[in-house]
């Protein structure tokens, strides 16, 4: 069965668009070669009018299989970013009430509904176990995987009931790894035993509840030596399609990255991923890139590489899953929205955690502020904020000294003055402190980002889980003395020292 007896190889294939509208060229592309799932990232995204108008043409495009898909996890993971801002994960976590984390699931999904989303790729099941791990820490909920499964499937649980498909990720577990996938290819070498105690349960908890699953690239050598998850029949198929039962749909995340790009490019790794199990590849980058991966699919459709009968199971799938998630435009009415304001500002400040009993400065206390000038996006997460956003948090103080860092990871401690004033620490950057800064303490430690950082300093110490908008209201609040502090860190976080 080929392209032209009717199977559209395009239909299996999730691509990226470039720029803010939908220009001839790229609709062309997406016409000539029958796509019908587009992910949009923070570049495609101004402001609400203008994504409504760009998802407006998608779907008038694509018809109405579209599945319309976007990054809106919280925390720093928010490609819409104009909308109300909803915790990490991990801030969750650390309020730890399913309650409120199916309320906020479900306020995510009003927001990017109203956009013209109908697939959003969260909530993250990967259970934080490795402090040393550089792309997940505050985007899991918890180093415990019931409490990974509780707040998570409470989260999607709200975002279905708000009518946008979740996909859970990563399978089988990103929790565990000190590799980004994104630069390398990890390798979590445990026994299927440890990984069914650990990574592995949070899926299997939630598995029939999901609209879909995205895969790791990672390889899990006790169970496929040879392939990463995202290509591997044992994995998908064996795993997860045959012993945990899943029917949902199977996404691979992006083959842009390297831990799949360079070892398997866009044409093998399309048609792997497929063999292996999966409904869909994300195959983004270049158009050239996008039209390999289609091509790959064909040709192995016309040399029976892939049967006819699991794509056609593909299809049937993820026309099922567009079919109970449309794309539509509901209202996202005014009142409702300063409701979800108000909620991610509440979740935020509920999360907001104390590592070592630290305790507010006076205002008149001569502070030394020492953070980094500026923290650029890695292309994963949103930009880290500045430091002149940074010392926009003490305002009340009178005396505050400000020592703006080009890179805080590296904090030469013996150029801070032994004087009267107090030194804040605030880390707005996301990765750990190379060495870590014990030998000279700052009196006071405020983690905006990566929570592992804590685990580096030995001093008291704020954690927010993130720098939305909630959670800096609720930093100047403490800092304030106006507030105290609610969360219990999912994740352990005393110092090594």
């Amino acid at each position: 069965m080929t392209a032209e007896q009717g199977f559209p190889a395009g239909r299996l294939v999730m691509v990226n668009i470039q720029g803010t509208h939908l220009d001839q060229d790229q609709a062309r592309f997406l016409r000539e070669h029958r796509i019908r799932a587009v992910c949009l990232f923070r570049g495609n995204l101004v402001d609400e009018a203008q994504v409504r108008r760009l998802t407006a043409d998608l779907r008038e495009l694509m018809g109405p299989g579209a599945l319309i898909a976007l990054d809106q996890e919280g925390g720093a993971v928010v490609r819409a970013s104009f909308l109300p801002q909803p915790p990490a994960a991990m801030a969750l976590g650390a309020a730890n009430d399913a309650h409120l984390a199916e309320a906020v699931g479900a306020a995510v999904a009003r927001g990017v509904a109203s956009l013209g989303f109908n697939w959003n790729f969260a909530p993250v099941l990967d259970v934080n176990s490795n402090p040393a791990n550089p792309v997940i820490a505050e985007r899991s909920f918890s180093q415990d995987p019931q409490q990974v499964a509780r707040l998570a499937g409470a989260w999607m649980r709200g975002a279905t009931a708000a009518a946008v498909a979740s996909c859970v990720k990563h399978f089988p577990g990103h929790g565990d790894t000190h590799v980004d996938s994104h630069l390398d290819l990890p390798v979590v070498d445990k026994p299927l035993e440890r990984l069914r105690r650990t990574e592995l349960l949070p899926f299997e908890l939630l598995q029939a509840a999901a609209p879909a699953i995205m895969t790791a690239h990672i390889v899990y050598p006790q169970i496929d030596a040879q392939y990463p998850a995202t290509l591997s029949p044992r994995v998908i198929g064996g795993l997860l399609r045959e012993s945990m039962g899943y029917r949902g749909v199977v996404i691979t995340d992006s083959l842009v990255m390297k831990a799949i790009y360079e070892r398997f490019g866009h044409e093998r790794a399309a048609v792997l991923a497929l063999q292996a199990g999966a409904d869909m590849v994300m195959a983004l980058g270049s158009q050239a890139e996008q039209a390999a991966a289609v091509g790959a699919i064909d040709a192995a459709v016309a040399s029976a590489d892939l049967p006819a009968a699991a794509l056609r199971a593909s299809l049937e799938r993820l026309d099922a899953l567009a079919q109970r998630f449309p794309v539509r435009w509901p209202l996202y009415l005014e009142e409702q929205r300063r409701a979800d304001e108000s909620l991610m500002r509440h979740a935020w400040a509920l999360g907001l955690t104390g590592i070592g009993s630290p305790v507010a400065p006076e205002p008149a206390t001569p502070l030394r502020v020492v953070t980094q000038s500026s923290v650029p996006t890695d292309g994963i997460s949103e930009a880290g904020i500045s430091g002149e956003q940074v010392l926009a948090l003490f305002q009340g103080f009178s005396d505050v000294e400000p020592w703006l860092l080009e890179d805080l990871g590296h904090v030469d401690w013996s150029a801070v003055p032994r004087d009267h004033r107090r030194t804040v620490l605030v880390s707005n950057h996301r990765q750990r402190y190379v060495p870590p800064g014990r030998l000279e303490r700052p009196d006071l430690h405020l983690v905006l980002w990566n929570p592992f950082q804590a685990i580096d300093v030995d001093a008291p110490t704020v954690v927010t889980w993130g720098y939305g908008d909630g959670a800096l209201l609720a930093l100047r609040h403490w800092l304030a003395g106006e507030t105290r502090l609610h969360g219990i860190a999912p994740v352990d976080l005393e110092p090594a020292c």
